[in-house]
């Protein structure tokens, strides 16, 4: 049963503060893991964790602005507001501002009894751009700095209370960011019916569960070839980046900040799936899947055959290997039935609720984002629609 229009625009609102709340929960505990760091003499540790975060701060900032630039003018505001915006962006906080405008604006639509359609319009604007950065974040800083502690784990054999939270939350996080960039994109497309609580729970877990056993294949060989890894990262970052480039991506303003989509597409591809062209996906998928598991099953196999050189190597080789192919074998056939029975194109979709249920089907956003309205068409390819990946 769908949602009433209001008790959708609170469990969006809900919705938001718990994003955003885990956005600066995050990053304390990083700065708090940094200090613990430091404090016992692990500078190179704490040093990697703060480029980590420098980063991907800098990417979303430039992501960011080269957006707020190439938005309508009516969004913009004045000039001495763009100033202002400059100048948040220059310091960093760019996408906490996004973030925090856009729970002001769900809440004055929470409170309003019948909420215009340009309000319904800014506020889905709002949040498919938080959305999408919050994506480029959880793969720019969450996902490598997952797997840097993982890598410290198993190189010290012991873990400290701070770094079991950091693993929980940070897995919690980039499954949560994959699920509501998922749910954001489909408002986009008229044709598309959101995700229900069914389909987001197993949309969740073989997210979390796919990505798991790719996230640890990288932190075993980090932790017994820690000179390698970039080499090795650079290696399939590259042909990664070839393989978005020949796919003819147009999804940013200008050529410079193309590429730096580009790229950011590369680092994601490097751990989990994402679809940047329209078009039949599973050949593609099916692609990236059988590149991905190879270079899984290569790392493993090298850690398998050097894992005596870290404490406590015997049990730990032995948990750690039937876990992530449990995790693997677990999160692929959820994944398919996730796509046969529950993937709202099948014959009995979940209900469409949330902002747009205010208006008619066939009323047109007055400024329609653009970009996600693109990346959503992307997303969702022919094959999808059919039924399959």
């Amino acid at each position: 049963m769908p949602l009433s229009p209001r008790a959708a625009l609170l469990r969006d609102l809900v919705l938001g503060v718990v994003g955003t709340v885990a956005f600066l929960l995050d990053l304390v505990a990083d700065l708090w893991t940094v200090g613990q760091y430091v404090l016992s003499g692990r500078y190179l540790w704490a040093a990697l964790v703060l480029a980590l975060l420098g980063l991907a701060s800098v990417a979303l900032q430039i992501f960011s602005w080269v957006w707020l630039r190439a938005d309508h003018a009516e969004l913009h505001g004045s000039q001495s507001s763009s100033r202002y915006l400059a100048l948040l962006h220059l310091l960093q906080l760019g996408y906490l501002y996004r973030c925090m405008h856009g729970l002001q604006q769900g809440l004055s639509l929470w409170q309003q009894e019948a909420p215009s359609e340009f309000d319904l319009d800014y506020s889905n604007f709002l949040s498919m751009d938080i959305s999408m950065l919050r994506l480029f974040e959880t793969f720019l800083e969450t996902t490598p700095q997952l797997t840097l502690v993982l890598a410290i784990v198993l190189q010290s054999g012991r873990a400290q209370y701070y770094q079991w939270v950091g693993i929980v939350t940070s897995y919690l996080g980039i499954s949560w960011a994959l699920l509501d960039y998922h749910r954001a994109l489909r408002t986009c497309l008229p044709s598309k019916h959101q995700l229900g609580l069914r389909s987001s729970a197993i949309y969740f877990l073989w997210n979390l569960l796919l990505l798991g056993p790719r996230v640890l294949a990288i932190a075993l060989f980090s932790a017994l070839f820690p000179h390698y890894v970039p080499l090795h990262f650079l290696g399939l970052w590259l042909v990664l980046l070839l393989w978005v480039w020949l796919q003819g991506t147009d999804f940013m303003p200008d050529p410079c900040s193309e590429w730096l989509y580009r790229a950011v597409v590369a680092t994601t591809l490097y751990f989990s799936w994402f679809n940047v062209s329209d078009g039949h996906t599973r050949g593609r998928a099916t692609i990236h899947l059988m590149f991905i598991l190879s270079d899984n099953v290569l790392l493993v196999t090298v850690w398998v055959t050097h894992s005596t050189w870290l404490p406590n190597g015997d049990s730990l080789q032995m948990w750690l290997i039937i876990g992530g192919g449990v995790c693997f074998f677990l999160g692929l056939a959820l994944r398919l039935v996730y796509y046969h029975w529950l993937h709202p194109s099948c014959p009995e979709p979940d209900h469409v609720d949330g902002a747009r249920s205010f208006l008619p089907s066939e009323c047109s956003q007055l400024f329609p984002n653009k970009r996600a309205t693109q990346w959503a068409r992307n997303f969702f390819s022919k094959g999808e629609v059919n039924g399959v990946l």
